[in-house]
């Protein structure tokens, strides 16, 4: 029965111009989201969901592992919650920080400011962006990490998540950031491949 479902969901995806997950990654169907619509989907594969224990001693407060190599975001929580998310990344590798960290803050309604770097490329950018304003690029919500300028958060731009397309953030729909900001804690393990 799984495999007619996600066969499918695989022609649905076709016929709609639209990605999905058609590999047991996503846990319940439901949790899968199609990542853009714009058609540009040769870069998503089916893939095997990875075992925390790969990357992670414990689950104590959860642990988040970014896969970059497929723009997906996988969430593991101590109580056996699992979830997965498409997640943009860095455009380019050197703006693409990976390696282990935590969780060191979180903010539901963060304000945005250019880094000075992004300023000198384009000195017309506002000083800052109030929080739920439509132009912030941090969305709704945004995981804090101790990198310098990193943060996981959401995006009002959907056209980002799945693709190569931040200044080193992570980036996630808005909804989905939303459940994730629930989940996770200040402390929340955070590994990046």
């Amino acid at each position: 029965m799984k495999s007619i479902l996600l066969a499918a969901l695989a022609a649905a995806s076709l016929l709609t111009n639209t990605a999905f997950a058609t590999s047991g990654a996503c846990g319940a169907i439901d949790d899968c989201k199609p990542v853009s619509d714009s058609g540009d989907l040769g870069h998503l594969k089916n893939y095997d969901v990875p075992q925390w224990q790969d990357h992670f001693a414990t689950l104590r407060k959860g642990a988040i592992l970014i896969d970059t190599e497929i723009t997906r975001l996988f969430y593991w929580g101590e109580d056996g919650t699992f979830k997965t998310y498409p997640v943009s990344i860095a455009r380019t590798e050197w703006q693409l920080k990976k390696g282990r960290t935590t969780i060191v803050r979180k903010v539901h309604g963060p304000s945005w400011s250019p880094t000075p770097r992004m300023r000198k490329e384009d000195p017309t950018l506002p000083v800052t962006v109030g929080p739920f304003d439509p132009q912030n690029p941090l969305g709704t919500h945004a995981l804090y990490l101790p990198w310098k300028y990193i943060r996981i958060h959401g995006t009002h731009d959907n056209s980002k998540i799945g693709r190569k397309s931040s200044s080193g953030c992570f980036g996630l729909y808005n909804h989905n950031i939303a459940e994730l900001y629930g989940l996770t804690q200040v402390g929340t393990q955070v590994v990046v491949i």
